[in-house]
């Protein structure tokens, strides 16, 4: 459970204000359909999160404990400091609505936006620290939707009310938690 809930928080927090989340508010105030968006950020989400959690756990088989644990644990700490740099959406990310649809739409260019970002970096660490990737892909992907769904409601006028400041610097905090604790060892009883 703790795999679950730790994973749905960072990620929550980790998402606002990421580049994702700008499409999500972007692709709202375009086309004001929120189901199909909705669905299509959770469909983007579990696939992408699902290669990010099975890549996580496949490192777990091929690096020793040893390793493993300096990896993740600098994993984290590059994850704070990159949560603390704001992402900017390219316009043409949501240009492909026009032509495909927008749960297609929302669907490709969410897939697309997650390739490397935060958040899927985050999944592949998180499933090779935790030992149910499984867990740590559904949390990912809820906190995805905590952040996202949201944004595509109340779009625009929720954002300005939001301390960006503060909330990236919470989740870089807790990156920053989890890599410390990893390279002291608290994995050590899970066999990393």
């Amino acid at each position: 459970m703790e795999a679950l809930l730790v994973s749905a928080g960072v990620v929550a927090l980790a998402e606002i204000g990421d580049k994702t989340q700008l499409l999500a508010f972007i692709l709202a105030a375009r086309f004001k359909k929120p189901w199909p968006i909705i669905a299509g950020i959770l469909c983007a989400t579990l696939v992408n999160h699902g290669l990010a959690g099975a890549l996580g756990a496949w490192i777990t088989s091929v690096l020793s404990p040893e390793i493993l644990r300096w990896v993740l644990g600098l994993s984290f700490i590059g994850m704070a400091v990159w949560t603390m740099i704001p992402d900017k959406i390219e316009e043409e990310e949501t240009q492909v609505a026009k032509r495909v649809g927008v749960f297609t739409a929302t669907l490709v260019t969410f897939f697309l936006a997650e390739m490397g970002d935060k958040t899927q970096i985050a999944t592949v660490a998180m499933a090779a620290h935790y030992p149910n990737p499984l867990m740590v892909v559904a949390g990912t992907t809820i906190g995805m939707l905590i952040a996202d769904v949201p944004a595509v409601f109340v779009g625009d006028r929720l954002a300005a009310k939001i301390p960006m400041k503060l909330v990236h610097s919470i989740a870089a905090a807790i990156f920053a938690a989890l890599g410390i604790a990893t390279l002291l060892g608290a994995g050590a009883k899970l066999g990393f």
